[in-house]
C-alpha cells in the first residue's frame, strides 16, 4: 500500500516508496518516448528538422517552471530536461536520416 513520506516508519518503507516512484517515472518516460517517435513520424512529411530551437527553449523553460512550482531546484531539472531533449533530438535525427550515427538506446 502506498505511503506518504510521513507514514514511512523505517528505511524499508522509504526505499519501497522510492522504488515505486522510480517505476512510475520510467513508465512516464516510456510514454513520453512514444510521443518522441510520433513527432518524428509527423515531422518527416512536413520536412521539419529534429532540432527546433524555439521548441527546445520552450521545453527547457517549462521544466524550470514546473520544478519551481513543486519547490524543486529549477537549474537541476532544466539541466536534466536538457539531457532528455538532446537524447530525443539524436533519436529523431536518426529516424529522419539527418545523421549516420548509431541510435542510442531508449
Amino acid at each position: 500500500m502506498q505511503k506518504t513520506p510521513a507514514e514511512c516508519t523505517d528505511m524499508a518503507d522509504v526505499r519501497a516508496e522510492i522504488d515505486r516512484l522510480d517505476q512510475a517515472l520510467m513508465a512516464l518516460f516510456a510514454e513520453r518516448w512514444g510521443y518522441i517517435d510520433r513527432a518524428a513520424e509527423i515531422k518527416r512529411p512536413l520536412n521539419l528538422k529534429a532540432d527546433i530551437p524555439a521548441r527546445v527553449m520552450e521545453v527547457r523553460e517549462n521544466a524550470r517552471k514546473n520544478a519551481e512550482s513543486q519547490g524543486l531546484d529549477p537549474a537541476f531539472y532544466e539541466d536534466l530536461w536538457a539531457r532528455l531533449i538532446n537524447h530525443a533530438i539524436a533519436h529523431e535525427q536518426k529516424i529522419l536520416g539527418e545523421t549516420d550515427g548509431d541510435d542510442q538506446a531508449r
